[in-house]
């Protein structure tokens, strides 16, 4: 070999080192580049010159080896190390990491993939997630119903701040424990008022006009126009108010009876098993002319009047009848109240008073009676039904409810319809000798604004709305590839499919290898700072060495030129 070959073979170790100081420069400036991925160069031999390829052993010799000249090193390649980085917790929503070997997806400026390990990811002036240079994530698109239709990738929009539609009670899940010691409920209070008597001092009847009725003193208790203002207590819960206007809404006294009778939420339904209502005497159990007042059976219906219970507004009589309780109730209860919606999203209120039906060996039956004072009926009752428990307190089964609430007039839908679920209810005896019932849990939502979203491991982006409510917005896709070295990187973090890479595999997060999705984390860069250091002094120890050869090569030519002289 020349010498002028000696310096060239040096120079081949320049260059070739001179690239390893490249790829290691590249790697300490990224080293605090989100889910970058270091490389390293691997180093081959240049083409031999074979001045002679040896002999093999024969009889009086052992052989004699190849005799070749190396012309220096190149760049044989640059591998990508695909290692996970570690995860840093930033506590951004919009940041995601990938635990596994997926990638992200990102649209291209020209509508072709980018894949990238890099989540940080923001929302821009349309409410698309994108990357930090704006490109869109991409993900499986939702169906209305929340749905992944996983045949479809499209951008993610995150609307915050939009508002989501009410929704109207289907169904409400009741919880708790009805105390098995609890009496049975066998009659409830009837309250009475004075006798009430004609000018003439005929005792009155259900058809005798209320302009007719006189007080003990021959002074009409009512004219026509006059306001009459309902109140009251109904196991212990006192009554809304309303209104009864003599000669608009009724004319006599059964017809005030009628409107008493609704106010109240007396239930008449014969499953009750009882003759409740709002009744005139005749005389034979309570004094003719009265006003009968019988409420459901138990404590948790029992009907409390007073002479302030019916106020005339406008007579010149403000208390027309004095009531009291002749019969009391009888049995225990529980009581609890609710709301559901309606289609608008109004709140409407509910009311569930239950008491023992029956005991026997089979078991324990309750009755309950639902009533809601936003009906927009007169009277707020909305039906009857049973909840029975076996002998050892399970739940057996329930009836009457499906449950209606008229709500004409008020632009929602009419009725506003739904179910009580009683299954999970206990019938055991309680310690402390309380029922309790309470509402577990409504489907219905009044309208919300959406203020959130999350993103789970499986990469479904769900949004929260102040309502409590919850919508799926899409699902993060991973791109996995069969040789993840073969991507060719580009700019931001980004790359594209390469010749060695593979077709992409677009899959569900969790799905073979593609890993999990990390919400309000980043995956760091996997540089390893002591390695590449150790790089850096290997690769100018190998420049110097090389440069060494260069200028000795150079010396030696020197002398041979003063030989000349």
């Amino acid at each position: 070999m020349s010498l002028t070959s000696s310096m060239m073979v040096g120079f081949t170790g320049i260059q070739s080192n001179s690239v390893g100081v490249g790829v290691v420069g590249d790697n300490l400036a990224n080293l605090n580049t989100t889910a970058f991925k270091g490389q390293r160069t691997n180093f081959e031999t240049l083409l031999y010159r074979t001045i002679e390829e040896g002999e093999g052993p024969n009889a009086t010799s052992g052989g004699t080896l190849p005799r070749q000249i190396g012309t220096g090193s190149q760049v044989a390649s640059i591998q990508r190390n695909f290692q996970q980085g570690g995860i840093d917790n930033t506590g951004f929503p919009t940041d995601l990491a990938i635990d596994g070997d997926g990638f992200f997806i990102l649209s291209g400026a020209q509508g072709q993939p980018l894949y990238s390990r890099d989540g940080a990811l923001r929302l821009d002036a349309n409410q698309t997630l994108v990357s930090a240079s704006g490109n869109a994530l991409q993900v499986f698109a939702a169906n209305p119903d929340g749905t992944i239709d996983t045949g479809t990738l499209s951008d993610l929009v995150i609307p915050l701040g939009s508002e989501s539609a009410a929704i109207a009670t289907n169904s409400v899940i009741m919880d708790g424990q009805l105390d098995s010691a609890t009496n049975v409920s066998t009659a409830g209070s009837v309250v009475t008022s004075q006798p009430l008597t004609t000018a003439g001092g005929a005792a009155a009847t259900a058809s005798t006009a209320l302009t007719a009725l006189v007080d003990r003193n021959g002074v009409p208790l009512f004219a026509d126009g006059d306001s009459l203002a309902f109140g009251g207590q109904k196991g212990g819960v006192s009554v809304a108010q309303t209104t009864f206007v003599v000669g608009q809404d009724g004319a006599t006294l059964g017809d005030l009876a009628g409107r008493m009778q609704a106010v109240y939420g007396i239930n008449t339904d014969t499953q009750t098993g009882t003759a409740p209502g709002v009744t005139i005497g005749d005389g034979s159990d309570y004094p003719a002319g009265s006003l009968v007042v019988r409420s459901n059976v138990g404590d948790v219906n029992a009907i409390s009047l007073d002479a302030s219970s019916v106020v005339n507004r406008t007579g010149p009589i403000v208390s027309p009848f004095s009531f009291s309780t002749v019969e009391p109730s009888v049995g225990e209860g529980v009581t609890t109240s609710f709301g559901v919606f309606d289609s608008l999203g109004n709140l409407v209120n509910v009311r569930v008073r239950a008491t023992v039906e029956s005991k026997s060996d089979t078991g324990i039956t309750w009755r309950f009676f639902a009533e809601s004072v936003d009906d927009t009926d007169v009277s707020p009752v909305l039906g009857t039904g049973t909840i029975t428990f076996d002998p050892n307190g399970l739940f057996v089964g329930s009836t009457g409810t499906d449950l209606s609430i008229d709500r004409a007039g008020i632009g929602s839908g009419t009725p506003a319809a739904f179910s009580l679920d009683f299954s999970g209810l206990m019938g055991l005896a309680s310690t402390d000798g309380s029922s309790e019932l309470i509402m577990a849990s409504q489907d219905g939502a009044p309208t919300g604004i959406m203020n959130g979203f999350s993103v789970d491991r499986r990469g479904i982006v769900t949004a929260a709305f102040s309502n409590q409510q919850t919508q799926v917005l899409g699902q993060v896709a991973l791109a996995t590839f069969r040789n993840n070295e073969g991507l060719v990187a580009q700019s931001n973090n980004t790359y594209v499919e390469g010749p060695n890479s593979g077709i992409a595999t677009i899959a569900e997060p969790l799905t073979g290898l593609s890993g999990a999705v990390l919400e309000g984390a980043l995956e760091q860069s996997n540089v390893e700072i002591a390695r590449e250091f150790v790089n850096l002094i290997q690769s100018q120890t190998g420049i110097t060495s090389a440069s060494r050869v260069v200028r000795v090569a150079d010396e030696l030519l020197q002398e041979l030129l003063l030989l000349a002289r």
